[in-house]
């Protein structure tokens, strides 16, 4: 099954996922419906965040991602008409200008690396890579 996630500077050194902050954790949004991912995209751009790119990907590939990020995902069923928070963090873990030197590569582009992600091995971090690639 496919879901759609939206992708800061995608396909590029320095592309990030969106995500939401709840407390202390991270989830990402799994749109079952293309349109209802680039209407959430919209919203945010009017709340002054990035373009976001809206990316195909396996959902398999995108629970997996989480898993090993340290994310959480939640499924947002089609037509759901999800809306972005009133308030947004004050300062975001990913900078669209600047990627760190540590940053690691998220499927097809990923906003907001964790702690958790900068944590990872080269090692792990190149074969996620590889297998969401696979996906394009």
């Amino acid at each position: 099954m496919l879901v759609y996630v939206l992708l800061f500077n995608a396909r590029t050194e320095n592309e990030g996922i969106h995500t939401l902050k709840v407390e202390d954790r991270n989830i990402v949004l799994m749109f079952e419906d293309e349109d209802d991912a680039t209407r959430f995209g919209l919203m945010l751009e009017a709340q002054d965040f990035p373009p976001a790119t809206v990316e195909s990907f396996e959902f398999d590939e995108i629970q997996e991602f989480c898993q090993e990020a340290g994310y959480e995902c939640k499924q947002v069923p089609q037509g759901a008409l999800a809306t972005p928070p009133e308030s947004n963090v004050d300062q975001t873990d990913w900078d669209p200008d600047n990627p760190p030197d540590d940053a690691p590569n998220l499927p097809s582009g990923s906003a907001s690396p964790s702690d958790d992600e900068a944590n990872l091995p080269q090692s792990e971090l190149d074969r996620i890579r590889q297998q969401l690639e696979k996906l394009l």
